[in-house]
């Protein structure tokens, strides 16, 4: 049984999940907590690194790595593959490291049918508005893609229900403070207290 706790943290564009995730793993050692790498086919961006951001590779290695059954979950986007690495994410665990994937609902709803134990987050803007306006300040789209953005936000909002958890990003800290105590809870849950400290437990009970 692994040490570790596999994490999902999904939320619509703009709602603040990457920064969350980023200041999380900022906070915590990399022996404690660490995001997943996924593979991609599609071509990297300017100052993104194979290995740091992606794992970039072919479509014909792709496929070979889908046939070896190697992906927890895999998807394609717009003529790109991308895939979430079954044995590097049991490799961390195994180590006690908690790991974090960084998807959508519908890639949750894949691994959650694998892995029935993994622990779910969904992460919601205040308001809409709040929202349109994080989009706007991000300089990024045209006021055609914001609104479609906008669009594809209430329909993912749709599947927060199918999380564990939800958090409201209103105050970056307090949702930061929130993620943690997530984290804090699932490591003193009984199940994997038991895992953790099973000869200390076992000492304890035994006369």
């Amino acid at each position: 049984m692994s040490l570790g706790n596999l994490y999902i943290i999904s939320a619509p564009s703009g709602a603040g999940k990457s920064s969350l995730i980023n200041a999380l793993l900022a906070d915590l050692p990399r022996s404690e907590v660490q995001l997943s790498i996924s593979h991609t086919t599609r071509q990297p961006r300017p100052a993104e690194q194979d290995g740091v951001h992606y794992y970039f590779t072919s479509h014909d290695e792709f496929k070979q790595l889908i046939e070896q059954g190697y992906f927890l979950e895999w998807a394609e986007v717009f003529g790109n593959y991308y895939g979430t690495s079954l044995p590097m994410i049991e490799r961390s665990l195994e180590q006690g490291i908690d790991v974090f994937l960084d998807i959508d609902w519908q890639g949750a709803r894949q691994i959650r049918e694998k892995v029935p134990n993994v622990k779910t987050v969904f992460i919601l803007p205040p308001s809409k508005t709040e929202l349109e306006k994080r989009l706007i300040g991000r300089g990024q789209d045209s006021a055609e893609t914001i609104a479609k953005r906008m669009a594809e936000a209430v329909s993912e909002m749709n599947h927060y229900n199918e999380f564990d958890y939800v958090i409201i990003n209103d105050d970056f800290q307090q949702a930061l403070a929130e993620l943690k105590a997530i984290l804090i809870a699932e490591r003193l849950s009984l199940g994997s207290q038991q895992i953790r400290h099973q000869h200390l437990i076992t000492d304890l009970l035994n006369n």
